[in-house]
């Protein structure tokens, strides 16, 4: 057994045995390889001395990158997540985590601005969110024998920092909106018993409204930790099951949705679908901005990389298959509800509802109710699924304590990390009112997906290829990455300038200076075709999901840039205190232990 260090100088500082490197590389994976080589001039060299500094050894130790070989993506193990997740599954579990009462609420509140063409506002929404998908796609087929999605693509592209930066803005969003989620079902659920006579009335507000104490600081809410406690017990008791659950609920609502528009058609009248755009383009666009975030939750199926039986076929196919069925869901729902009733006289908290009951059609309302409470289960499964995966993965790197990484040998989940999301998501639904931080939510998501188009780029280049001088004292390497970020920048500007209407000129400077930086990535770069599904349009298309990320970054409340700075200053505290001391060195010889990886079916390319 090995004995643990007790030099408190960081892993990657101590003296390690020298071993001749015999690892034969697939053809598939000699780009990885590449990748892995040229990451060793981002990692700090190994020494003996004592002496290095604080924020040097800080330094070094932030920019290691991750390379994943061959030989680690192929290794086997009795122990470990399984492969149970066939591609009928994952398309569920994105729409699982995609589709919520959004549906039945979102789209009636923007179709009191955009009128009728809320339903182009869905499209472009959608269209954005397919650019982000195809990263995904193209990643997730990349690297698909491990679990981390965001995290893991940003550690193997940009370095170990960055990841941990990732993982804490992911985190905090998936810790609010899940308590969120657990509230808005805990209160549906006791508007369903008090349908009950005798029930109407008499429960107290404590047990699934929230009554507020101390000036409204504590919200008790006794209901929503113990429907928590229910979906956390379901995923630890292995993913089948909770694959099982989440597939009767998603199919329960798709087939409600689906009533609900056919029923829906025949009372259609085409005269309130005119005029289309009653408050102009700019209403729609702005309708967009709004609506992008009811499509967020593809990214889940990335997640469930090493649960996927053939992921380097399945995972695209979930990714874009879930998003393209939520497109069709939600821009029918959208062309039914707006030729049902003018769009001036929708309700703002359950139009489709009060549109089906002016008809009427009260049966309906009734579905709708029941697809409201399916929506908000399978929202909330997926997520709190999706955030035990996240800690996994950094437990088994190191960056969070080692029990992170443990896995129950029998039930194959991660019993640890489920149990603490779980606690976690109690605790806030159980003694806040986190609806009242949902303005702050999202930059999360929108951080994700940026960082996850920028490593779609970054992971194609071949730098051992190119003649190309670098600019000065960078390498190319380093020069895409300044391209990237003025890309990134010139969005936020972008955005800003639509937020607060100001010089158009001011949007077109942006837009040039972008397009300038595109040129040099399209141009100075040497790209090479990954295995597996290949994004589309590279490096054109994940430049434009950046921009389009960071303008809508912009239209997020300034609560919520205040929370990402904020935020961001914390995880690098953590990271200075434990994870540069704790990260497990990154390396293809020796793979951490901890690490069990199923093979991966051979598949044909």
């Amino acid at each position: 057994m090995t004995q643990e260090p007790t030099s408190l100088l960081p892993v990657w500082a101590r003296a390690p045995t020298r071993r001749p490197k015999t690892t034969r590389r697939h053809p598939l994976h000699l780009h990885e390889a590449a990748m892995e080589e040229e990451g060793a001039d981002h990692r700090p060299p190994s020494s003996s001395s004592g002496g290095r500094g604080f924020l040097s050894g800080l330094c070094a130790a932030a920019l290691r990158r991750k390379p994943i070989s061959a030989h680690a993506a192929h290794a086997a193990s009795s122990e470990g997540l399984v492969r149970q997740l066939g591609v009928f599954e994952l398309v569920l579990l994105g729409i699982g985590a995609s589709i919520g009462a959004g549906i039945f609420v979102v789209t009636g509140t923007v179709a009191r601005d955009a009128g009728p063409g809320v339903t182009i506002s869905f499209v472009l929404a959608g269209a954005a969110c397919v650019l982000n998908a195809l990263c995904y796609a193209e990643l997730a087929s990349r690297f698909p024998a491990v679990v981390g999605g965001a995290y893991l693509y940003t550690y193997a592209a940009f370095n170990e920092l960055t990841a941990f930066l990732v993982f804490t803005q992911l985190m905090l969003d998936y810790h609010i909106g899940a308590a969120s989620i657990a509230r808005s079902l805990a209160s549906y659920f006791v508007q369903f018993l008090e349908l009950i006579p005798f029930l109407k009335g008499h429960i107290p507000t404590w047990i699934g409204h929230g009554e507020e104490f101390f000036g409204g600081v504590v919200s008790v809410n006794i209901l929503a930790p113990i429907l928590l406690i229910i979906l956390t017990t379901i995923l630890c008791y292995g993913v089948k099951e909770s694959s099982a659950v989440n597939t009767f609920m998603t199919t329960l609502k798709i087939v409600i949705v689906i009533v609900v528009v056919f029923a829906g058609v025949f009372e259609v009248d085409v005269s309130n679908w005119s005029p289309f755009m009653p408050n102009g383009f700019k209403s729609v666009v702005t309708g967009a901005t709004v609506v992008f975030f009811a499509y967020v939750g593809f990214d889940a199926v990335a997640n469930s990389a090493e649960e996927a039986k053939k992921p380097q076929r399945d995972l695209p196919i979930g990714i874009l298959g879930s998003l393209l069925a939520c497109v069709l869901l939600y821009v029918a729902v959208c062309l039914v509800i707006t030729g049902m009733v003018p769009y001036t006289l929708l309700g703002e908290d359950a139009p489709l509802a009060e549109a089906f009951a002016a008809k009427g059609l009260k049966f309906v309302t009734v579905l709708i109710s029941i697809g409201a409470v399916a929506g908000l289960t399978t929202t909330l499964l997926v997520g709190l699924y999706v955030q035990s995966r996240l800690y996994l993965g950094l437990g088994r790197d190191g960056l969070l304590p080692s029990i992170f990484a443990k896995v129950h040998p029998t039930r194959h989940t991660p019993l640890h990390s489920q149990i603490w999301v779980g606690c976690v998501a109690a605790v806030l639904a159980g003694l806040f009112n986190v609806h009242e931080l949902s303005h702050i939510l999202s930059v999360g998501t929108l951080t994700g997906y940026s960082v996850v188009s920028a490593c779609v780029i970054t992971l194609r280049w071949n730098d051992k290829t190119t003649s190309r001088r670098s600019l000065g004292n960078m390498s190319i390497w380093q020069e895409g990455v300044l391209c990237l970020v003025i890309i990134a920048l010139c969005g936020f500007v972008a955005g800003m300038c639509y937020r607060f209407s100001y010089a158009i000129a001011f949007m077109i400077i942006a837009l040039l200076i972008a397009v300038a930086a595109g040129f040099a990535l399209q141009f100075r770069q040497v790209y090479v075709d990954p295995p597996g599904f290949s994004c589309p349009g590279v490096p054109i298309v994940p430049m434009v999901s950046v921009f389009f990320n960071m303008l809508l970054f912009a239209q997020l409340h300034e609560e919520a840039w205040y929370r990402f700075v904020i935020l961001s200053l914390l995880a690098v505290g953590v990271y200075a205190g434990y994870g540069q001391y704790h990260a497990v060195p990154s390396s293809s010889d020796h793979p951490h232990p901890a690490v069990a990886y199923h093979g991966i079916p051979s598949e044909a390319p």
